[in-house]
């Protein structure tokens, strides 16, 4: 925190105020919520030295992914508190054109000893923040959600929605129109849950009427358009829903067998993708204009092989990709889910891909990103290794791409 404190001062003359065409990556997978950048010239190559334009060090842990806003970046970590076991629960303002800080603030604290447990692969501060461009809205599971402006002041919190979460908290909150919406699945409750997102007070909470044997789930929604209504697509244990933001109330679902959902869902052509979690997940892709349980009508295929437990898929054109924890990376035909090619690639995986300029980019949990072309038929492109554990997915604005390992965020672009 001392060297944070030093560069303060530094950072707020040297920060760059980029022009109002600056490109924005506002929440978890970017501008749409599914890993798309349609932006040029980002690097193919890197390490930890090539194609660096900086690198700055964090405190804390923490696997939320970093967001860009207007030449800022912003992330959250949990910072021991020195002497105690408690957690700092802080969110975390940098200068995207050279990493230095200009303002970190404390929003919870979590106390060590009634902290839950969590899960060897996941951290205090998992959900990745998102903005609207005037506030920064961070979620910590069943610790709370606050929203800060963009000074770094803490304009409200809401910590109304205790549940008793398994292996830590992790999915990641949205914005669709007034309403910030999330799922909270724990052992005991399994909610979908709308804040108001200029005082924090609750909208609507609805219970799932989860029957799984393993109630528990990470689950990132995602917000999709079908026949000019708004679904709030949110997968859980044993079953995804569709729900109507402005009142809560269940629109479909779709039954499966699984649990401890991770992956956010993506859509395209009127189907929605997703994985059915552990112990073996499916690919599955869902017909959208259904109404109740459309469970026998509405699945449009299923897939078993390659399917992740945790990277969220990507739909580019008509091919959807995936990688599963193992590293299998797999390219489908996403209409019939035909498969044009799996194959390994190294390592093992828990960030979700991205895609630009005809190339998928996996990361892998060591640091290594192998880029392969979008394309029917797979072709290696690069490999880059940073060296570093690596669960966060990337952040992507004005061809730069933002990597968060355990101890550094790095800025990669051409040179």
């Amino acid at each position: 925190m001392r060297v944070w404190s030093l560069l303060l001062g530094v950072a707020l003359w040297t920060l760059a105020i980029l022009p109002a065409s600056a490109e924005n990556w506002p929440e978890f997978r970017g501008p749409t919520g599914q890993g798309i950048y349609a932006g040029k010239n980002l690097p193919l190559e890197w390490s930890t030295t090539e194609n660096v334009a900086w690198k700055q060090t964090i405190p804390g842990k923490g696997w939320s992914s970093p967001i860009v806003w207007n030449g800022r970046i912003y992330l959250t970590s949990a910072v021991p508190v020195a002497g105690t076991k408690d957690l700092s629960l802080r969110a975390f303002c940098l200068n995207a054109a050279d990493g230095k800080p200009i303002w970190d603030t404390e929003v919870f604290v979590e106390e060590g000893a009634k902290a839950p447990s969590i899960h060897g692969k996941n951290s205090h501060a998992s959900p990745t923040p998102l903005t609207d461009g005037q506030r920064i809205y961070v979620h910590f599971g069943e610790e709370g959600t606050a929203a800060l402006d963009l000074n770094g002041t803490v304009l409200w919190r809401n910590q109304e929605h205790r549940y008793a979460p398994v292996h830590g908290n992790g999915g990641s909150p949205i914005l669709v129109g007034k309403l910030l919406i999330f799922a909270a699945d724990g052992s005991d409750t399994q909610a979908v849950i709308a804040l108001n997102q200029a005082d924090g007070k609750t909208v609507w909470q609805t219970d799932r009427q989860s029957v799984a044997a393993k109630k528990f789930s990470f689950g990132t929604p995602l917000a999709i358009e079908v026949a000019g209504q708004t679904q709030v697509v949110s997968p859980a244990s044993d079953a995804v829903m569709a729900y109507d933001p402005t009142s809560g109330k269940e629109l479909w679902r779709v039954k499966y067998d699984g649990y401890s959902l991770i992956p956010r869902p993506v859509f395209g052509d009127g189907l929605v993708f997703l994985s059915t979690g552990y112990n073996t997940p499916s690919a599955m892709a869902i017909r959208t204009d259904g109404h109740g349980d459309v469970t026998a009508t509405h699945v449009a295929w299923t897939v078993k092989k390659g399917a992740p437990h945790t990277p969220s898929m990507l739909l580019v054109g008509d091919a959807l990709y995936m990688v599963s924890d193992a590293g299998i990376a797999s390219c489908l035909d996403a209409k019939s889910g035909q498969e044009h090619w799996r194959e390994r690639v190294p390592g093992n995986y828990s960030a979700s891909p991205f895609a630009a300029e005809g190339r998928i980019y996996f990361h892998n949990e060591d640091g290594l990103t192998t880029v392969v072309r979008a394309a029917p038929k797979f072709e290696v492109l690069a490999s880059n290794d940073l060296k570093e554990r690596m669960l966060a997915s990337a952040a992507i604005a004005d061809g730069a791409i933002y990597l968060r390992t355990e101890s550094q965020l790095y800025r990669l672009q051409r040179k």
